[in-house]
């Protein structure tokens, strides 16, 4: 009887573990699937929530663990490109314990304050510089608001739901205020009329040197295609030139003369006192800017690790390549008399690359989501972009190789 029950139990807690993981990324797969019901994700969410204050000790491990392989499997999916596939499943085992632990210290002193002041202390909480979990993010398609106020407001209402012994009811009051049902401040079109180009082109053709000319040449018919347009701004994809731009003259000097016709934007390396940047190159009547990314991306553009670690790493798993090297500070190009903010990938859904914005209303994000197609990571990167074009109330124009491009207004 004893090890029926024992039995039991475990199958409990596993069972509400994955319970709470499925809900947690819920928002995520149904977007996969173009399944966007706003009450839906509402209710899921609230789930979601509610599940993480009550389920077992156990079971937070559970979920944070299945949690980490729903959110982040995809990061496996660009080994392939470094001959490291065989390594997928340690990858995603580890990063999947880290959010295991994360979960487990939720209830470390198993009390409903402290679940609830730790949950909350986890949404300013990004492990190794990798923030793509957020809690705030499963409400970006709800009826719920999305900031930190609304966040702390739903975890006080469901202990208010959880402790009231009478008039339950009244837990309910705070929830009420974390309705959201309308739009940011309404922004108009930018004075310059772009073209966002979609490209498609396979991550392992991309760097092959037989194939290089035929990606720029591609590339330049898009920047004719925008001129026989009548546009005013071409944009093109992160790495849209596969080679350190600044030092291919020729390159240099045919982007020049066509922006004396449209501007251009596009992605290339930049390498400057033997110093690797990830960048977006702008040309306007001749003139060229360079903005230099500022967050780089943990494990894949960096190691956010000891310089020992740092180096042992590279030397044995990307042959002695270096990191890339990092702004100090975001970028503003100037386009038809405005302000547009520059973002590379993975920064346009952090922070720092809305610090200081002023009067900025518009950001241009550049990326190369073929390094993770097919994946669930072209539609979490795009459910982040929707959050921050709201949280920072911002018009974005993200053009993408290897995912569609969209425009985000608040």
């Amino acid at each position: 009887m004893f090890l029926l029950k024992r039995d039991y139990s475990n199958k409990n807690f596993i069972i509400k573990g994955f319970i709470t993981a499925i809900l947690l990324a819920s928002f995520m797969y149904l977007s996969y699937f173009n399944i966007e019901y706003k009450i839906l994700n509402t209710i899921l969410g609230l789930f979601a929530i509610y599940f993480l204050l009550v389920i077992p000790k156990k079971a937070l491990f559970i979920a944070g663990f299945l949690s980490g392989v729903l959110w982040c499997n995809w990061m496996a999916v660009s080994l392939q490109y470094y001959d490291l596939t065989y390594l997928a499943p340690v990858f995603i085992i580890g990063i999947s314990l880290v959010y295991a632990l994360i979960f487990y210290l939720f209830a470390l002193y198993d009390r409903l304050t402290f679940r609830i002041i730790a949950i909350f202390a986890f949404t300013f909480f990004a492990p190794l510089g990798f923030n793509w979990m957020k809690f705030e993010l499963i409400f970006v398609d709800s009826y719920i608001g999305i900031t930190k106020e609304d966040f702390l407001l739903i975890l006080f209402s469901f202990y208010l739901i959880i402790k009231l012994k009478r008039f339950k009811v009244l837990g309910l009051l705070p929830l009420l205020l974390t309705i959201s049902l309308g739009k940011g401040e309404y922004i108009q079109n930018p004075n310059a009329k772009i073209h966002m180009p979609q490209m498609d082109i396979k991550q392992s053709l991309k760097w092959e040197k037989d194939y290089q000319k035929i990606l720029h040449e591609k590339n330049f018919e898009e920047i004719q295609t925008a001129i026989n347009l009548k546009k005013d701004l071409v944009v093109l994809p992160e790495t849209a030139f596969t080679t350190v731009l600044n030092r291919n003259a020729h390159l240099l000097e045919r982007l020049r003369d066509y922006s004396n016709e449209v501007d251009i934007i596009a992605g290339a390396l930049y390498v400057e006192d033997k110093q690797i940047y990830n960048a977006s190159y702008h040309f306007s009547k001749g003139e060229i800017q360079i903005a230099k990314k500022v967050v780089l991306v943990p494990f894949g553009e960096e190691i956010p690790l000891p310089k020992f670690f740092v180096d042992l790493i590279n030397k044995v798993f990307y042959n002695g390549a270096q990191d890339y090297s990092k702004a100090a500070a975001p970028t503003d190009f100037i386009i038809k008399g405005e302000k547009i903010r520059n973002a590379i990938c993975y920064e346009a859904t952090t922070d720092k690359i809305f610090e200081n914005l002023g009067d900025t209303q518009y950001m241009i994000a550049i990326s190369n989501n073929a390094w993770f197609t097919p994946s669930i990571e072209p539609t979490l990167q795009h459910l982040l972009l929707k959050f921050y074009s709201k949280k920072y109330n911002i018009t974005i124009f993200h053009v993408a190789n290897g995912s569609p491009n969209r425009i985000y207004r608040p």
